[in-house]
Formats: structure tokens, sequence, C-alpha cells
């Protein structure tokens, strides 16, 4: 265990109820010496650039930037705050593309709370970390005979216009948000139909939801 008043973690989440619950989760280890939250990627941002939290746990699914911008602006602002990705599932690829991305622990939110904060502390002390469902289902990916994912097809930068094409999102939206041109953001859209045989947003939102990527909507 590490000594007390050591680590400060940013909890970047758009519920507030999930929140305040990994608030009371973390306050109770000793080694955590201060808890803050923001809502959104663009605020985690600004308040990292401000006063550098040592760890920063951030939800999979953010509204605006997505989490792998997120996490990626975190590594280039520098190596102070390290990132926690905290998930609904560890389906593939989201685990291997998020650490590839710079992100330094993978856990999916049903894990045990002692594995929260054995992760908070991992990745303090400069480790890597991933929560035992996304290592069974790493593990599981690389068997052979595994059905693939068509997603696995995606780059990163693929997988992040994806997940915005199923919110809803329009190009000019996603262009501004990903600080890309409309027409690079049109190639990635068209680009993604080709590798995963859509034909529409509709046909790309069905796919995801079938493969367990994104939530139906009576979830």
């Amino acid at each position: 265990m590490l000594g007390k008043d050591m680590i400060h973690v940013l909890l970047v989440d758009s519920h507030e109820l999930t929140r305040a619950g990994l608030r009371r989760i973390l306050e109770e280890c000793p080694a955590i010496s201060r808890v803050t939250e923001v809502d959104s990627g663009e605020k985690a941002l600004r308040s990292c650039r401000s006063k550098p939290p040592h760890i920063v746990v951030l939800d999979l699914c953010l509204p605006g930037l997505s989490v792998f911008e997120v996490t990626a602006r975190l590594a280039r602002i520098g190596p102070g705050a390290h990132v926690i990705v905290l998930a609904e599932h560890a389906k593939a690829p989201y685990p291997t593309r998020l650490l590839d991305a710079g992100a330094r622990a993978y856990l999916t939110k049903d894990c045990p709370s002692r594995e929260l904060l054995e992760a908070v502390e991992a990745v303090y002390r400069g480790q890597r970390f991933i929560s035992a469902e996304a290592a069974r289902q790493l593990a599981l990916s690389i068997l052979p005979g595994t059905a693939e994912s068509p997603f696995d097809e995606l780059s990163a930068r693929e997988l992040e216009v994806m997940l915005k094409l199923t919110e809803g999102k329009r190009i000019p939206d996603i262009a501004s948000l990903l600080c890309l041109s409309p027409k690079t953001v049109a190639t990635y859209k068209y680009r993604i139909y080709d590798k995963l045989g859509t034909r529409n947003d509709v046909d790309l939102v069905r796919m995801a939801m079938r493969y367990g990527l994104v939530e139906s909507p009576g979830a």
C-alpha cells in the first residue's frame, strides 16, 4: 500500500450517479488524497492543463470528444496524468486500441471495487493494469478458431468516427470534435462502410449492437 496523501484522481463520466459511486470507492483508499470530477472529455483536458492529476479515470462512452481522442491528447499534454479506461464491456478491439493509444489500464464497470483501487495504485507506480474480464476477452480473442469481430479491421481513428456515427453525429459535427476536415471524416465514414460491409448508418448501428459495442435503445 502506498503512503497516505499521495494520489490525485480525476473522474471523467457524464453520469452524476456513476461519478458519485466511484468517488465513494476511491475516497476509501488511504493512498488517494484528492478526487475531482468532470462530465466530459473537453473539461478533463482543461482541468489537466491547469492542474494535472496523477490518474484520470475515463468512461468509455463520453459525450463530445471520444475516449480515444481524450486519451491521445492527455498523453501529449505530458507524462503526469495516466489514463484508466472504465468501460461497460471488454469487447475487442477496444482494450487493445485504447492501450495502444496511451491508456495505462482497462477495467470493466462490473469489476470488484478492490480491482479499481489496485489499478489506481499500479498505474501510479508506472505499471499497466487490465481487469480480469478484459484479460479474459483478450485471451479469447487470440485463440485459434475464435471468431473475429469485423471491427478488428478498423484503425483507432476509424473506431472514433464509427462511435460518433452510431451516436447520430453528422459529418461536420464529427469533424469539429476530432479537429479534422469534413472531407477527411467522410473518407473515414465510407472506408468504415467498406470494411464492415455496411451501406448506411442504420446498418452500422445494427452491426455495432450485434457485436456488443453499443447498447440497444432498450438496454
